[in-house]
């Protein structure tokens, strides 16, 4: 191998490592806790973390650095048996009081032996309420599994196990808030809801199962990091903008209404108490 060969190999290797020191290594490189410290415990040399929530506290986290597009995934080992009444949250926020935008993955807890359910949210622009609720169809607690928000300018996409369960895209054009002037951080919280988080709060934590635990690791956030250059976000070259990301694939759409008919048990958009007339996002496809 030639002098310049060699050079250029240790050139892209280079590349190649500044391009991941973008991306979340490890907690202690990228996050920092933001809530009940105690009740974090870092393992693995901090590549993976322990949340835990009992009767005097929940905890939380959050990245170092706020981002402006991108994609954001962890892998996630839920609380097994009876979790009842807890909420483990994973989402990207504005950290804005007035006009809020937000992203949410929120997983509720069950009594043994029934279906986890993850609730998602948007908020744009201010304006929330626009919860879905999907059954997961396995255990989520007896392995990790990898949980992903995909944030462009045409849409957003939560995954499971790169497996869409959610779809909001951008119609701005149409009046529909979107999420872009802002940009968000990634949290995680593990905290007590049982006023409303599993069967609309009739199921309340059973204290006696205490401590819950659940377990994070493979943090991986690839995006506009800001501070940072100004036309980061803006640039159409970043991956999460290519074409490939634009819309959902057809084997991706084959499995998003898959799940949106045999796993969806509430869709805001058909609550018709709550919405006599459907918002006009519902309408907007995939």
């Amino acid at each position: 191998m030639g002098h310049t060969t060699i050079l250029s190999l240790a050139f892209f290797i280079l590349a190649l490592v500044a391009f991941a020191g973008a991306r979340p290594a490890n907690f202690l490189q990228d996050f920092r806790i933001t809530w009940a410290g105690t009740h974090i415990k870092q393992l693995q040399g901090g590549s993976a973390i322990q949340l835990m929530l009992d009767p005097s506290s929940g905890c939380g986290f959050a990245s170092n650095k706020q981002y402006h597009y991108g994609r954001v995934s962890m892998k996630i080992k839920l609380i097994p048996g009876d979790s009842a009444g807890t909420v483990t949250a994973f989402y990207m926020n504005s950290d804005t009081d007035a006009v809020r935008d937000e992203l949410d993955f929120e997983f509720l807890g069950n009594r043994s032996g029934q279906p986890y359910t993850v609730q998602t949210n948007i908020y744009a622009h201010g304006k929330g309420d626009r919860e879905q609720r999907v059954n997961l169809w396995f255990d989520p607690a007896a392995d990790y599994h990898t949980y992903t928000i995909l944030w462009n300018h045409f849409h957003v996409v939560f995954s499971v196990d790169d497996v869409p369960i959610r779809v909001y895209k951008n119609n701005e054009g149409r009046g529909i808030p979107y999420p872009k002037v802002q940009p968000m951080g990634v949290y995680s919280t593990l905290w007590e809801g049982d006023d409303w988080a599993t069967r609309g709060g009739l199921e309340k934590i059973d204290w006696s199962k205490a401590p819950f635990y659940a377990y994070y690791k493979d943090f991986d956030i690839e995006g506009c990091a800001v501070p940072g250059p100004a036309n980061c976000a803006s640039n159409p070259n970043n991956w999460w903008e290519g074409s490939a990301y634009r819309q959902l694939s057809p084997e991706q759409a084959r499995k998003y209404r898959w799940v949106r008919a045999n796993h969806m048990i509430y869709d805001y958009c058909t609550d018709k108490p709550r919405y006599p007339v459907p918002p006009p996002e519902c309408f907007a496809g995939i």
